[in-house]
């Protein structure tokens, strides 16, 4: 077990936090990621693996109209997918991911490795987009996982 995963979950006990999470192209890594903590149960409840634009519509409510206007993998998106799932989830945090881990899938202005990523804190909304590079499919996937984990570890300090 990773320790930064447990430090994680125990910062959200200590804070009476719950979590949920929206992902594309991790595809459910960072929600077993988390669950993999024993006490996970006390701050996670659901999760959604949104894969397809239909499903970040239908079950998150992410609007047709910003995944038409700024690309399904874009800060936009995954802003909204970050409130949709909080939302769905009665939690205090959401975090949404979107981005193109490969090998295909990529544009000139969207390469291969970029993952977009939205933090729902209480109201509060952060937004980052990271360009991990051509590193890997799996080695995306992990690298978003661990920016999530980490970047929660750091927003969470003044929250």
């Amino acid at each position: 077990m990773n320790l930064k995963n447990k430090e994680l979950v125990q910062v959200l006990i200590d804070k009476n936090f719950k979590m949920s999470c929206a992902e594309s192209c991790t595809g459910g890594l960072l929600a077993s990621s988390i669950v993999e903590v024993p006490a996970a149960s006390q701050v996670f409840d659901m999760s959604f693996v949104t894969y397809a634009n239909e499903a970040k519509v239908q079950l998150i409510d992410v609007k047709e109209k910003t995944i038409e206007t700024y690309g399904v993998v874009s800060e936009e998106v995954a802003r909204e997918m970050a409130i949709g799932c909080a939302k769905k989830a009665s939690a205090h945090i959401g975090v949404g991911i979107s981005g193109i881990a490969g090998p295909t899938g990529a544009t000139p202005t969207k390469p291969i490795g970029m993952v977009c990523f939205g933090f729902y804190i209480n109201g509060t909304v952060y937004t980052f987009t990271k360009q991990f590079g051509n590193i890997g499919r799996t080695e995306v996937r992990e690298a978003s996982v661990t920016f999530v984990i980490d970047t929660l570890l750091e927003l969470l300090k003044s929250a």
